[in-house]
């Protein structure tokens, strides 16, 4: 399969996606979430694909949501709906997904990308990569499933602490609270992935369906509603005096003055 914004290639039962977008720090933009829809879709029905790898080329896993696109829009609340909408397809079909999905975390991991890190069923980690919530910084809120995947993972208190003081965190402190499954040398992260990857493929495919259904039933329905409830709120947001200083603050490289309107 040919995509522009993914790289997509197949190893003996493994399947690996690669966001593409290295000059813009993989940002999310409305064409890479068609590119990664369609080759999830097609993961899901390929019988020869086993184990799904979602990786990043470049510097950064993912900056998250792409700034310059809320920016250059005169609603910037419409443009975040209708890219969430796109997002939001992608973490249900992930989560849908009756195949273990591993996500290949390097370099910074934003915003919106904890949330598709966090839907994938294993995350290994760079030494190097760093975490950011990075939303309050531009009046915006979490997306994603952010709010009910991350807290799952970490715990509601540690959520709180993410999202309310913004802290960066790195790949340690990323393992230490739960956010992440196993961080290795930079050097070796796409060959240990790979190895997991592989003792995954040659495994009991039938039982990982079995289980990722009944990990899945306890919280799908909940994750349906707060897709959308993220989705309403950040398109409240997004129409904000507060997102149009933060995005403003963003592209000028300067702290914003927010005035709570």
């Amino acid at each position: 399969m040919q995509f522009k914004n993914i790289i997509f290639e197949r190893r003996d039962g493994v399947t690996i996606i690669k966001l593409n977008r290295p000059k813009e720090f993989n940002a999310f933009n409305y064409e890479l979430f068609d590119d990664l829809i369609k080759a999830l879709e097609f993961c899901t029905d390929d019988h020869e694909t086993k184990v799904v790898v979602i990786g990043a080329e470049g510097r950064a896993f993912s900056a998250g949501g792409d700034v310059l696109l809320f920016k250059s829009t005169p609603d910037a609340g419409d443009t975040l709906r209708q890219l969430i909408k796109l997002m939001n397809t992608t973490v249900i079909t992930i989560r849908r997904m009756p195949k273990p999905v591993i996500a290949m975390i390097n370099g910074m991991t934003a915003a919106g990308a904890m949330s598709l890190a966090a839907a994938c069923d294993l995350r290994v980690c760079a030494s190097s990569a760093r975490f950011r919530q990075a939303y309050l910084g531009s009046g915006l809120v979490p997306d994603g499933g952010w709010s009910l995947l991350v807290p799952l993972l970490v715990g509601l208190g540690k959520a709180a602490e993410l999202i309310f003081l913004d802290p960066v965190i790195n790949a340690k402190e990323a393992l230490d609270m739960g956010l992440v499954t196993k961080v290795v040398e930079d050097g070796d992260l796409e060959k240990v992935t790979m190895d997991i990857a592989m003792q995954l493929a040659k495994g009991p495919t039938i039982s990982y369906s079995l289980i990722k259904k009944n990990l899945n039933h306890a919280f799908f329905g909940l994750l349906e509603s707060q897709l959308e409830l993220e989705r309403e709120a950040m398109t409240h947001a997004g129409r904000t005096e507060d997102v149009k200083e933060g995005l403003a603050a963003f592209v000028e490289k300067r702290k914003p003055i927010f005035s709570g309107r």
